[in-house]
């Protein structure tokens, strides 16, 4: 890789790396002193890294996700999901900082609802109405913040349906994981009232009243309609 210029790079992860000031050789070199250190077993050739970072295989199809411990090592280095460094790069770096961010958002149903919270009062003065959310850490499952999240937020105990999607949030500019729960056990109350004003279940027709129908992820609205369906 000849200079450091960050633009024109494929890739999150090749963008990070030319901010870095480094090129692929000497990022595997500390790749590897960083995983000795730290007692990580991922390992990364410089082939494999510029598969990675290219996004793309050589017969152009999207390069897979690395092994685990290796996809692990590599966002304990930058504090991102592996999701968003291969993703393509963003010339806004303001998008970049965001995606940083990583939220997993739990659509948890019952029968024909779905669980809100109320946040307190944000800094504009509005009170919003959203689902519950809480940041996923390197390395950690979205799936298991977005359970455990609700039980913390709500004192509602719920499995995992599967995956909706991700994606940058249009207003928070934040990257959201969507996991769809079903509700198992528990009474709701407010068990977090510093962040939460209230929590309730809606309906379809007070959910959109709640939120407004173009901030909610289109899989969310689908999969409540599906759900709907099945108990209509």
């Amino acid at each position: 890789m000849s200079g450091y210029d960050a633009s024109g790079a494929r890739t999150v992860l090749e963008q990070l790396i030319r901010q870095r000031r480094q090129t692929f050789e000497e990022f595997v070199e500390f790749a590897a002193r960083f995983a000795r250190e730290h007692g990580e077993p991922g390992t990364l050739s410089l082939r494999h890294l510029q598969r990675l970072v290219a996004g793309r295989r050589p017969d152009g199809a999207p390069v897979g996700p690395p092994r685990p411990a290796t996809a692990r090592l590599l966002e304990r280095i930058f504090g991102m999901p592996i999701s968003v460094l291969l993703s393509e790069s963003a010339a806004d770096t303001n998008v970049l900082e965001a995606r940083a961010l990583h939220v997993a958002v739990a659509v948890v149903v019952h029968d024909a609802r779905v669980l809100l919270v109320c946040r307190r009062e944000e800094p504009d003065g509005e009170i919003r109405w959203q689902f519950p959310a809480g940041i996923v850490k390197p390395g950690r499952d979205p799936r298991w913040v977005a359970v455990s999240e609700v039980l913390a937020e709500t004192a509602v105990h719920c499995l995992v349906v599967r995956s909706l999607g991700s994606r940058i949030h249009p207003v928070t500019r934040v990257y959201c994981d969507y996991v769809l729960c079903e509700y198992v056990v528990g009474t709701t109350s407010n068990a977090d009232t510093v962040e939460n004003a209230g929590v309730a279940w809606a309906d379809r027709s007070q959910m959109i009243r709640l939120i407004p129908v173009e901030r909610i992820y289109p899989p969310v609205l689908d999969a409540l309609d599906a759900r709907l369906a099945t108990h209509a």
